[in-house]
């Protein structure tokens, strides 16, 4: 039997990459992620983003339901919105690096989010409207369970220069990244990244790395290009991600995932 001519796997990050600028995902990507699970590809969502974001995106995830949020701590099942399995920050680990960070950097403000729920602090300057349910309490509440992610904001600083800080603030007690938002960095479980998640997903479905491919455009996309047999580095990625990647994808607005994918697949009308 000759093996299929296309990946059996297809793995990409939203924003910067899938998603355009305006936050819109255009037709032309809609049809060719159609098109490669009508072929028989799974398609994965692997993000930042927290679950509640990722409902206007259910009519993408096929079959299977599943997507992989907040930078791999929740593997999640968008049609019934429930938690599958996740890897969280427990709350003595969390409060340890908080304390870390706060006695360092002046000004950082600090918000979490739990696989059900968002919290911050009163002072944490949040660009996007607060979920009706948030928890808006001083940082020793809001880690007083484990959260999915620890979210550092120093709006000051570039989040290239405020990882720079965080890394040996925090040392190997959790995994620190960004997503490209300015002064944010991303706070998970010790050895949670989108690789670690996308590689147990992929390994349930009985697919390998070397069937994989993958796109990404921040430095929290850097293990899971690592891990796909072959990586597509958007053309508006950060320098780090395009010095490494397999391949140069056009960029997010030009609905470079799309691009690739019509290689492979005749998109769905």
């Amino acid at each position: 039997m000759t093996a299929p001519q296309y990946p059996r796997l297809i793995a990409t990050d939203l924003d910067g990459t899938l998603v355009r600028s305006d936050g819109t995902v255009s037709e032309r990507t809609r049809a060719a992620v159609l098109a490669a699970q009508a072929a028989g590809s799974v398609f994965v969502m692997v993000t930042a983003r927290p679950p509640r974001w990722l409902h206007d995106l259910g009519h993408l995830v096929g079959d299977h339901g599943i997507a992989i949020v907040a930078n791999g701590a929740i593997l999640y099942d968008v049609p019934h919105r429930r938690a599958i399995r996740t890897r969280l920050i427990e709350p003595e680990v969390a409060i340890e690096v908080a304390q870390a960070i706060r006695a360092a950097i002046p000004d950082v403000q600090f918000a979490i989010e739990r696989p059900d729920r968002y919290g911050q602090e009163p002072v944490y300057r949040n660009f996007y409207p607060n979920p009706e349910n948030s928890l808006i309490a001083a940082v020793e509440e809001l880690l007083s369970e484990p959260a999915a992610k620890l979210l550092v904001r120093q709006p000051s600083l570039a989040a290239d220069e405020l990882l720079g800080l965080v890394n040996p603030l925090v040392g190997q007690r959790v995994t620190a990244s960004h997503s490209g938002g300015h002064g944010l960095v991303e706070i998970s479980a010790s050895g949670v990244s989108k690789a670690a998640m996308l590689a147990d997903f992929a390994a349930e479905q009985g697919i390998s790395a070397a069937e994989t491919i993958a796109f990404g455009d921040s430095v929290n996309d850097l293990p899971m290009l690592a891990w796909a047999g072959t990586s597509y580095g958007m053309a508006n990625a950060h320098p780090e991600v395009l010095a490494v990647v397999d391949k140069t994808a056009p960029a997010n607005d030009e609905d470079g995932v799309a691009a690739v994918l019509e290689e492979f697949f005749q998109p769905v009308k």
